[in-house]
């Protein structure tokens, strides 16, 4: 589950990065999206491994 979450977080900011550049203006809305609801998912799956570690 960390594994999916850093990949779409890779994801998201690669498309923020187009998106905010100008070169896919229309995307930037939803990088944005993606990018705050990837890091949403990346901090939840990190407090899952730590609590299933302990």
């Amino acid at each position: 589950m960390l594994y999916y979450a850093l990949v779409f977080l890779v994801i998201a900011l690669v498309a923020g990065i187009l998106g905010f550049g100008g070169i896919a203006g229309a995307s930037a809305g939803i990088a944005q999206i993606l990018f705050f609801l990837f890091l949403a998912f990346l901090v939840i799956s990190l407090v899952i491994g730590f609590i299933r570690r302990t």
